[in-house]
């Protein structure tokens, strides 16, 4: 079967910046052409603007009464029609609403992937009019968590359209580790902001703390809230038991996660609706053969059992993921039989290369392959 020929697209500036989209670039078959920069695409895979800047360039567009946004436009489509594009791949909502009117005018099917932020944030919602044309016009829709898949359903995708995908993790990166072998080390691994609400993970280990002067909470990222955090761990006089590590390299988070007690990770909505879809760090740590203690959030619940791979709780329930961490660290036989449960789970629903496939028969259906 002669493969489609699909184009992918990434409001980043650089494609390869997430590493899911970076998997799907490397790893999905027929792919030709991406462009990326905005949700209307900018540039190409190289870097090359898609939109001449000289000053010759511009006066030509002035004199013809054509806008910068309408000659971006006009230049994509002309990209992939050169390339013989058949079915566009774009990698989140506010794209694929930008492309949406590029493949009615082509003629080709959209494939929009929703990852998170961009189904919730009402401030998005408000400005792409609750994705109504988008929803309506894409071939389908490929959602990160079956809380994300009820909501776009909700705001009026045909549920016959709407694909279940989580990201997926290259499990080859992670060894399964011994959780029940390490010292009573607790791990964050994210962006410091309010959705995966760094502060709470802080206070909730500061009160189990209170039961267990050994514990030790390492954290790994950067972002808007990690002053704040920094200050309340000094305000609560936690800092000889608390490290900030900053953003780590992949193999650097795999380090750590072999030499952990468990995964913590506080998710939860906020004021704006912004949520998670599928936290990667909760993959990769099951991966890595890890417990996660967590919140019921978004599509956490999806994969992480409580009492079978990890010990969930509500949203901002610090005692209760208090008393988690202090059951993890004092039940390591416990930490050991929930992350084997973990990697299980992770081998059968989470492998990166069974996720690529169902995105690539989506691909193949909405071109009626």
């Amino acid at each position: 079967m002669k493969e489609p020929r699909v184009a992918i697209i990434s409001p980043n500036r650089s494609a390869w910046s997430e590493t899911f989209v970076r998997a799907h670039i490397e790893r999905l078959p027929g792919v030709e052409l991406v462009l990326m920069d905005d949700h209307l695409p900018r540039r190409d895979a190289d870097g090359a603007p898609l939109l001449s800047d000289t000053l010759r360039a511009r006066l030509v567009r002035r004199v013809r009464g054509i806008g910068p946004e309408s000659a971006l436009r006009r230049a994509v489509t002309e990209r992939l029609r050169r390339a013989r594009i058949e079915v566009v791949f774009a990698e989140y909502g506010p794209t694929g609403d930008a492309m949406l009117p590029i493949c009615r005018e082509l003629d080709i099917p959209l494939v929009v992937q929703f990852h998170g932020v961009d189904a919730y944030h009402e401030k998005l919602l408000r400005e792409h009019d609750g994705y109504t044309a988008l929803l309506k016009g894409a071939a389908a829709i490929l959602v990160v968590s079956r809380e994300m898949e009820r909501h776009v359903i909700a705001l009026g995708a045909d549920p016959s359209k709407v694909v279940h995908n989580v990201c997926g993790i290259d499990l080859d990166r992670f060894r399964p580790g011994r959780p029940e072998q390490a010292d009573k080390t607790f791990l964050f691994v994210g962006r410091f902001v309010d959705k995966k609400a760094p502060q709470l993970v802080v206070l909730a280990f500061a009160r189990a703390l209170e039961s267990d002067q050994w514990l030790r909470l390492r954290m790994l990222g950067d972002g808007p809230l990690l002053e704040s955090v920094r200050q309340m761990i000094g305000a609560l006089g936690i800092e000889g038991s608390v490290e900030l590590l900053g953003v780590g390299s992949p193999e650097e988070v795999a380090a750590e996660m072999a030499r952990s007690r468990a995964l913590v990770q506080h998710s939860v909505t906020t004021a704006s609706g912004d949520r998670e879809g599928t936290p990667v760090a909760v993959m990769e740590a099951m991966a890595a053969g890890l417990p996660v203690i967590a919140t019921r959030h978004a599509g956490i619940a999806d994969v992480v059992v409580h009492e079978t791979s990890g010990l969930l709780c509500e949203e901002r329930s610090i005692d209760v993921m208090a008393g988690h961490m202090v059951r993890l660290a004092t039940e390591p036989d416990q930490a050991a039989r929930m992350g084997a449960e973990g990697r299980r789970i992770a081998e059968r629903d989470l492998r990166l290369d069974d996720r690529i496939d169902t995105i690539h028969l989506t691909l193949l259906r909405s071109v009626g392959r």
